[in-house]
């Protein structure tokens, strides 16, 4: 992402540059000396008065016309938590007449550290990054702030608003304050190293890495049988077909993709977010998961979808390979909180959104009763669920009145929720805690031994 130039123009009908307290001095003392010299008759009063007007006629022989241009930008590039940030905020001068000086002054998103900010690229100074700077800018060239640092959290994170003032004529004409829009600096989530078995519930794709039940070109061998025309002279088994006296080939398995639905409970966030070094909240387990059990479906070749369950029901259409991987990313950098009110409409989300041969992998921190109902519902019309519990383990408990009955009523919450959690897994869901790698291991194991069971009543 780069920066374009944005700088906000001054009002017309005002001039850009103003007239500083050392000019209005300068004609004061000018004025007054001449004054007083032909009043008084003296001529050492005029000819004293007299370097001072030169001076300053001289300053502003070639005075600017247009004020300076500021906007600020980010290097391009694929930035993740705790990766070097690399932002700048330029200074142009478009005028035929140089500043004498540019001060620059910019905020950044308290997300992204400012370690080393300065107007030398390979020596910037230690400082904020909101303090002012100053430089000169020649005629027509413009100058470059670098903030130097680390992108601590994941998300579109602003560098800016910036401002700039100029000053010229020999610090007699100051500009008025030039404002740009920010920019955005987007910072895509760490993705923890994530593994998980091969074991899919359903694969039903035409290709891919998961071994299923039908027959194809696959590696799992499925038997022996009799020779018909079409098949492959390499699947021919030798060993049968000279005891048989009669071609045989090998049967294979096909393999094939499976579709994984990632979908996101974004009713509500708890615990508090340090950063990519600090602790998490339940957003920051939710996105730093998703990105990564996205990361391994799609490196396998699976399709990968995802859904939010909020009162909007955003969703991403499923997909594979690389571009479906940036795609994930992006979606997940707008994923925020939204409080679904209790006279809304829950009809907007429901199982008829997702496939009935998917894998449905859904990180909640389980804060709402609504969110039970959900998985439950889940389960009863047949989809295979596994819900990932995203709530903090060292969850504090809340500050803030009587300190023995807060402590209490959170005690009480933690036992109602873990009663809920319970009912979840008579009801067929698995719930397990998010540790990264190997998290969803045994789940998987379980659901897909569930998926191929005989039903009760099946001949």
């Amino acid at each position: 992402m780069t920066g374009t130039p944005a700088a906000s123009s001054p009002d017309p009908q005002s001039s850009a540059w103003v007239p500083t307290r050392a000019l209005g001095r300068a004609v004061l003392l000018t004025g007054l000396l001449l004054v007083a010299g032909v009043v008084l008759g003296r001529v050492d009063l005029v000819v004293l008065a007299a370097p001072f007007a030169l001076g300053t006629a001289y300053a502003l022989r070639r005075r600017p016309a247009a004020p300076p241009q500021v906007w600020p930008g980010a290097a391009e590039g694929h930035l993740v938590e705790g990766g070097d940030l690399a932002a700048t905020v330029t200074v142009g001068n478009p005028d035929r007449v140089g500043y004498d000086l540019a001060v620059v002054r910019t905020r950044v998103s308290p997300w992204l550290r400012v370690e080393r900010s300065g107007f030398d690229a390979d020596a910037p100074r230690e400082g904020p990054a909101d303090r002012p700077f100053a430089t000169f800018v020649p005629a027509g060239e413009a100058v470059d702030l670098t903030l130097a640092g680390t992108a601590l959290r994941w998300g579109r994170h602003p560098v800016g608003p910036a401002g700039a003032r100029a000053a010229a004529a020999d610090g007699l004409l100051v500009s008025r304050v030039v404002v740009a829009e920010p920019a955005r600096v987007t910072v895509y989530p760490k993705t923890e190293p994530f593994e998980a078995v091969e074991a899919m519930p359903r694969a039903a794709g035409l290709v891919g890495a998961h071994h299923s039940r039908r027959p194809g070109e696959g590696g799992e061998l499925a038997g022996v049988r009799v020779f018909t025309p079409g098949d492959r002279l390499r699947r021919i088994d030798w060993r049968v077909s000279l005891r048989a006296k009669q071609l045989h080939v090998a049967a294979t398995l096909s393999d094939r993709d499976a579709e994984v639905v990632l979908l996101l409970d974004v009713l509500a966030e708890a615990g508090r977010s340090g950063g990519v070094d600090g602790t998490a909240s339940v957003l920051d387990t939710t996105v730093r998961a998703a990105a990564a059990i996205g990361e391994h479906y799609l490196h396998r070749g699976d399709r990968v979808s995802m859904l939010e369950f909020g009162p909007t029901a955003r969703r991403l259409r499923p997909a594979t390979g690389r571009r479906q991987y940036l795609t994930v990313l992006e979606w997940l950098l707008d994923v925020r909180a939204e409080s679904w009110p209790d006279e809304a409409d829950d009809q907007v989300f429901g199982p008829q959104l997702l496939s009935s041969d998917a894998l449905v992998v859904v990180l909640t921190p389980l804060l709402q009763e609504r969110s039970a109902q959900m998985l439950a519902q889940l389960a009863r019309s047949g989809r295979f669920v596994v819900a990932v519990d995203t709530l903090p383990a060292d969850l504090p408990a809340p500050s803030g009145g009587r300190r023995d009955w807060a402590e209490v009523a959170f005690r009480l919450w933690r036992l109602d929720r873990d009663v809920m959690v319970e009912q979840l897994r008579e009801h067929g869901v698995p719930v397990v805690r998010w540790a990264g790698a190997g998290s969803l291991d045994q789940v998987l194991r379980d659901v897909a031994r569930l998926a191929t069971a005989p039903r009760a009543g099946a001949r």
